[in-house]
C-alpha cells in the first residue's frame, strides 16, 4: 500500500509521495521549470536547489507561474 504525507500546495491539502523534492512535485504537477517561483514555507526557493529540498508532513508550498505579455 502506498503511503502519502500531507503538504499545503497553493493554499489547499494536497497529497503527495514521501520523499518527492520540490523539483519532484514541479514535474509531476507539470509546470515548466524555467516559468515558476517557488515559496517553500515562507521562503523563496532557488532553482537550482529545488531538486535537494524534500518535502515533509505539514509543509507549505506556494508556485507562482511567470507569464510574460507585452
Amino acid at each position: 500500500m502506498t503511503s502519502y504525507i500531507l503538504i499545503q500546495l497553493n493554499g489547499r491539502p494536497f497529497n503527495c509521495l514521501p520523499n518527492f523534492s520540490l523539483k519532484d512535485i514541479l514535474l509531476y504537477l507539470d509546470f515548466e521549470l524555467d516559468q515558476v517561483v517557488v515559496e517553500y514555507n515562507s521562503v523563496i526557493i532557488h532553482d537550482s536547489i529545488l531538486d535537494t529540498v524534500l518535502l515533509v508532513p505539514g509543509d507549505r508550498l506556494e508556485i507562482l507561474t511567470i507569464v510574460g505579455g507585452g
